[in-house]
């Protein structure tokens, strides 16, 4: 096999796994959205800014308590599962249902302890304390859970994964809905309760079907777990990095401006960078264990990231610009009417997916590595530069300038991260990702641009010029460097 067919099967392998993973959650991404347009209508933007304020707080303790057990325990299960020890599995499966155990009781004494400071930095005046007090059993349901996804995924069960993923936003659905419409705002405690047990019920239900529950003596195996628990301490504290910062950046459109802002935000940024990011999905579940794999040879991992960049940005580049020119449609359709404000914010926030896609992948190479400490700097600062530029857009642009802050905060990290990796990893972009960088984000810019202009016929044919652009460019590309042109051609003869 000469190298350019090697070529093709690696882009063919990076492609399908990226489309199979993107397309579970898009799935879920869908159904999803008819649930948010029901809850929307139904609590409003206040009500939508409720919830985002205590699904932030269980979130935010959650992943500051629970070890990093859902990513850590993934590399080492993945590592006996290539093995074939089913003995050493079995032993280590027990060891990480042990840690998730501790660490969910853990995460209970937190949530009753900080709920006092949570209800006092998160809210202006008002007293929920007993509200956030509630959220402990949901945080320690989700740790757990997280300790049981990670022995699926260590195992390779990806089809139990995607069912669970479906199954779990049809539960929401039923359960949010009716609970919303009968008690309103005072739904959302029990909502979050039922769902996080449904979740658990679900996810232990494949797990012990593979690897039946059994903790007795599993307190004499906390030692041997200790790596793995080391290697997730990063992973917790880039966390709360985050979480913190979505926390502060919520608290502050909550004190500065109104709970309405706050939803308003959240759809926004849930269109953007939740939605648009399903095709980042499969990098935890396939890239991240190929590029741990070749993580002492410094032109393998360049070639990993290169590809896993040059795929990213010909997927998602069609897909952001055609989203530019329809959230005006989408958002009043997928929420209600009274979300029309978000639009300008959610179309600035679209342009942060191109800078996401070439920095994710190269931010693996530190996890991939092992240098926790990096990624602790790199995630940190990259939480303070976004808590900054929301506050500071806030206060200048209002709530567009929160999607600015967005988008600008992204290409901070990237520049960050990418001068990084050239210093440390002798990281080098190839001339493929810079070709396709070139050709694709300016086609980004045009469709965005495109979008302020107030003749209609300029905002619609200017969007659509650069859309169609970038979906030819993007098909020409992978056509070329896949089996895709042909693998279509095969699917419309069997038809």
């Amino acid at each position: 096999m000469n190298d350019n067919e090697k070529d093709g099967n690696s882009y063919g392998h990076v492609l399908k796994y990226t489309g199979i993973f993107g397309g579970v959650q898009g799935l879920n991404i869908l159904m999803g959205l008819v649930r948010n347009k029901l809850v929307a209508v139904i609590l409003g933007p206040a009500g939508m800014g409720l919830v985002s304020l205590f699904n932030t707080a269980a979130n935010f303790v959650s992943q500051a308590t629970n070890l990093g057990l859902s990513f850590s325990a993934i590399r080492n299960l993945s590592e006996l599962f290539d093995s074939g020890d089913q003995e050493r599995i079995v032993r280590f499966v027990k060891t990480v249902r042990a840690w998730s155990l501790v660490a969910s009781l853990l995460g209970i004494l937190v949530c009753l302890v900080a709920s006092p400071l949570l209800n006092r930095y998160m809210f202006d005046g008002e007293s929920h304390t007993l509200e956030i007090m509630a959220l402990a059993p949901v945080v320690a349901m989700t740790t757990f859970a997280g300790g049981e996804t990670a022995i699926l995924k260590g195992a390779r069960r990806l089809r139990e994964l995607a069912r669970i993923q479906v199954v779990m936003v049809a539960a929401l659905l039923v359960i949010s809905v009716p609970l919303y419409y009968l008690f309103g705002v005072g739904g959302i405690i029990p909502v979050l309760l039922l769902t996080a047990l449904a979740n658990l019920v679900f996810t232990m239900r494949c797990s012990c079907c593979l690897y039946p529950l059994r903790l007795r003596g599993a307190s004499g195996l906390l030692g041997e777990g200790m790596g793995m628990v080391r290697l997730g301490v990063a992973f917790v504290m880039s966390g709360i990095f985050g979480s913190g910062a979505e926390m502060v950046v919520r608290s502050f459109l909550n004190t500065a401006a109104d709970l309405g802002t706050v939803g308003l935000y959240n759809a926004g940024y849930m269109l953007t960078v939740t939605y648009a990011g399903m095709v980042f999905s499969a990098m935890e579940t396939d890239y991240f264990p190929r590029l741990a794999a070749v993580n002492h040879d410094t032109a393998a991992v360049n070639l990993a990231v290169n590809r896993q960049i040059e795929v990213s940005l010909l997927i998602i580049a069609p897909m952001l610009a055609f989203m530019l020119l329809a959230l005006p449609v989408l958002i009043p359709l997928l929420f209600s009417g009274k979300f029309a404000p978000v639009v300008g914010m959610a179309q600035v926030a679209v342009l942060a997916m191109y800078a996401r896609a070439m920095m994710l992948p190269v931010a693996y190479v530190t996890l991939a590595k092992g240098h926790s400490r990096a990624y602790l700097v790199i995630e940190g600062v990259s939480a303070v530069v976004l808590t900054l530029l929301v506050i500071t857009c806030f206060d200048r642009w209002g709530l567009w300038g929160t999607g600015l802050a967005v988008t600008l905060s992204n290409v901070v990290d990237l520049l960050i991260i990418l001068v990084y990796a050239r210093m440390r990893y002798r990281y080098v972009p190839s001339r493929q990702v810079v070709a396709a960088a070139s050709v694709l984000l300016p086609l980004g810019l045009l469709a965005y641009f495109s979008t302020c202009c107030g003749a209609v016929w300029l905002r619609v044919g200017g969007g659509l010029l650069a859309a169609a652009a970038s979906l030819v460019v993007s098909l020409a590309v992978l056509s070329r460097k896949t089996s895709l042109k042909q693998k279509l051609k095969n699917r419309l003869r069997r038809k």
